[in-house]
């Protein structure tokens, strides 16, 4: 299995109750701190810090004129439906 690159080390503080729950999780798992860190935060990535990007990016596009009206996207739901209903 190939190594990943790694960054340099990071300091970070918390809170002395998530720090010991890290640590028994650490423990139990016998895997180090830093592995916690890092499953915690992919799985912050994937989805809370994703839905960020996606949020950003959409204003960006819209800013950008890469959007549609909301008027005009309601219009054509209903178009959709009504040809639906006939």
């Amino acid at each position: 299995m190939s190594e990943r690159e790694l960054s340099d080390p990071i300091t970070m503080r918390l809170p002395l109750d998530m720090l010991a729950e890290i640590e028994e999780i650490a423990t139990i798992c016998e895997r180090s701190r830093s592995w916690v860190f890092v499953r915690a935060l992919k799985s912050y990535l994937a989805t809370e810090g994703r839905e960020i990007i996606e949020l950003a990016q959409a204003r960006r596009d819209v800013d950008e004129g890469r959007g549609s009206d909301f008027d005009d996207v309601l219009e054509k739901v209903d178009g959709i439906v009504n040809g639906a209903a006939a």
